[in-house]
């Protein structure tokens, strides 16, 4: 019996150090990639480096896809990541493209012009609700796909054929969001700068009226808006700073107690620990949190309590 108890305990214990011994390998195993960026659709991917090949930012390289091979630009240059903050499998870097594949994806990229302005030829043909967005041949030339946008979903078969029939390979229209309509064709932000989406931001991250609220921002399209119609990505990068600062803070319009008496609370700066209270009988006040006295469960009814005008406004935050 003194046995089966002294192996039971060995397996229990094992089986509590192998979780922790993966975690480690996890941690300690990296791969060398190279930040990858494609043209028309501005998408980034890291692809994994076999060789000893150096790139620089800006060289173009042919890498294997989902879709075959095709030809990107170096956008990051080749480092170590570890593997938890890799999606896996890394497809790899081929090598670095040549003249003449250089020349070849310049020549199919004029080539998807002239395709471009005949299919939004075809879509008033057609008279499709869709807006066509940007074009591009696969590197072996094997199919032509077309972005495009549209409110809802469009049967575009008989497009499709008229297609096939021009350019004799395979079409693939495929629809986009308005944000990565945004993405492709570029602008500048409200900020002067070009926007995140063109240069940095991969994958788009939801965000909220709330968010713009607990800012302390005009709730107003013109001002919450970015290029694509939606709320602007950059609300989402300070939020979390904001919503923990929040959690001390009384909501605005709610009634709280001061040393010079109740009153309304009409702005707060949970950055900064002070806010705004318009008290009767002396007029609006700058108080410190620590000053203030209100009750936080009602604070926190109150933060998330959506109002008229921001549900009439919740469309900017679709995707």
């Amino acid at each position: 019996m003194k046995r089966d108890a002294d192996t039971k305990e060995k397996i229990i214990k094992t089986d509590e150090v192998k979780p922790s011994e993966e975690k480690v390998k996890q941690e300690k195993k990296t791969y060398k990639v190279l930040g990858v960026i494609f043209e028309v659709t501005k998408k980034r991917y890291y692809f994994e480096v076999t060789d000893d090949t150096k790139y620089k930012k800006g060289d173009k390289v042919v890498v294997d896809t989902a879709r075959g091979r095709e030809l990107g630009v170096v956008y990051a240059e080749a480092r170590e990541l570890p593997e938890r903050e890799l999606v896996l499998p890394l497809k790899p870097v081929i090598k670095k493209a040549s003249e003449e594949e250089v020349e070849r994806y310049n020549n199919l990229r004029e080539e998807s012009e002239a395709a471009y302005m005949v299919c939004k030829v075809k879509i008033l043909e057609h008279k499709l609700p869709m807006k066509i967005v940007a074009s591009e041949f696969t590197f072996d030339k094997s199919k032509l796909i077309f972005y495009f946008t549209a409110e809802g979903r469009i049967d575009f078969r008989e497009l499709v054929k008229d297609l096939a029939t021009i350019f004799k390979l395979r079409i693939e229209l495929r629809q986009i969001g308005v944000r990565d309509e945004a993405r492709i064709l570029g602008s500048i932000g409200i900020c002067g700068k070009e926007l995140c989406c063109r240069t940095f931001i991969n994958k788009f991250d939801s965000v909220s009226i709330k968010m713009a609220r607990d800012q302390g921002l005009v709730i107003n399209p013109s001002k919450i808006s970015g290029a694509c119609g939606r709320l602007l990505c950059c609300i989402k990068y300070e939020h979390t700073q904001y919503a923990e600062a929040l959690k001390n803070f009384p909501a605005v319009n709610q009634i709280v107690g001061t040393e010079d008496g109740d009153g309304r609370v009409v702005g707060v700066n949970p950055l900064n620990g002070y806010l705004y209270v318009d008290i009767p009988t002396k007029g609006m006040m700058r108080k410190d949190l620590v000053d203030i006295k209100f009750n936080k469960k009602e604070a926190r009814k109150l933060q998330n309590k959506t109002s008229d005008e921001e549900r009439k406004l919740k469309g900017l935050e679709k995707e």
